[in-house]
């Protein structure tokens, strides 16, 4: 019994030996890659050194290498430059480059804004657009081919000719569209948007704009003589039936009241005579 616990006291004895020595191995390793690690790191490092900058960020910021020269110094960003895409991990977040032809994306295998000479389409960087697309050298995108649009034609204009509607038989009508659709590079072109015919119209003389401008203002002077002379004869129409109203109201008051005749009928009747 004895032999026994005394075999457990030196097992347990050398285990406890042997994780000390793997605990210190890994002091004197992190000690060797980075050399004096400090906690007191600034701009967003939660540990960092003087050769090697940034070791690990603080929580939500993300950790990048960038080159300078010859040596690569880690940062802590809250998000990531052009040419990287971010991925989140429990210990730590670090920032990933897109592939060669992507400017930005979202993960390694999409992206979102590919380089010069390179066309978007389904988050992938092409240099030609496949069939049905065409490239839009503004915005560096494959897109649907758009063909023009019109409206219908318009109801035909009068028979003209240099501008005016009489003085000639015949002239032209002309009609149009709008265009609701402009085309994209590869689409179908719009068609012509305005149709001309000839014409013939019954014949007539053009009246002279001074002279019809002389018939017009006579016109109204005639009218505005008429309507006045018409004011000026109802006016006196009206003054002469308050003039003879007034005169037989005051003939009426000025002749006396004529007395009433008697009535034969009564004088002729017969005189009752029994009293």
């Amino acid at each position: 019994m004895q032999l026994r616990l005394i075999s457990w006291f030196f097992i347990t004895l050398n285990f406890m030996e042997y994780i000390g020595s793997q605990h210190a191995y890994r002091v004197r390793r992190q000690g060797r890659m980075h050399p004096n690690v400090s906690q007191g790191c600034q701009g967003g490092c939660a540990t960092c050194s003087d050769y090697n900058g940034c070791l690990s960020c603080k929580p939500r910021l993300f950790f990048v290498l960038e080159r300078i020269g010859m040596k690569q110094i880690g940062v802590c960003l809250s998000s990531c430059p052009s040419g990287y895409y971010g991925t989140r991990y429990p210990d730590i977040n670090k920032c990933a480059k897109c592939k060669a032809d992507c400017d930005t994306c979202f993960t390694r295998n999409f992206c979102t804004k590919c380089k010069s000479g390179f066309y978007l389409y389904s988050g992938k960087c092409l240099e030609k657009c496949p069939d049905g697309l065409e490239a839009n050298n503004h915005t560096m995108e494959c897109t649907s081919i758009v063909h023009c649009e019109t409206s219908e034609w318009s109801p035909w204009s009068p028979c003209m000719k240099k501008g005016k509607t009489c003085g000639f038989k015949r002239g032209n009508e002309v009609r149009v569209k709008e265009i609701i659709q402009h085309p994209s590079a590869r689409g179908n072109p719009c068609p012509a948007t305005t149709e001309s015919r000839k014409c013939i119209v019954q014949r007539k003389r053009c009246q002279k704009e001074g002279k019809g401008k002389k018939n017009r203002e006579e016109k109204r002077k005639k009218s505005n003589k008429d309507e006045s002379k018409e004011t000026r004869q109802e006016s006196k129409g009206r003054a002469a039936r308050r003039q003879n109203r007034e005169q037989r109201e005051n003939n009426n008051k000025t002749q006396p009241k004529k007395r009433k005749a008697p009535n034969k009928e009564q004088d002729l009747a017969p005189v009752d005579t029994a009293h």
